[in-house]
């Protein structure tokens, strides 16, 4: 299945699975958020992190070295 750029339908079934009644101002406004930060989040989620080098063993009671 190929993604879609039209939010719309996505939207309203995610408002209809919550309850959530939305007027044409409210569903304008969660459109263009969408449309705002849909492509970035799809650009994250193709990012390729298979080089980036992992931490053995982080120590998260310490802050992470400077650099």
């Amino acid at each position: 299945m190929e993604p879609s750029d039209n939010g719309s339908e996505f939207i309203a079934v995610g408002l209809a699975a919550y309850g959530i009644e939305a007027d044409e101002i409210e569903l304008a406004v969660i459109g263009a958020a969408h449309q705002t930060f849909w492509p970035p989040i799809l650009e994250l989620l193709e990012l390729d992190t298979s080089q980036a080098p992992s931490e053995p063993a982080p120590d998260l009671s310490q802050a992470p070295p400077s650099r």
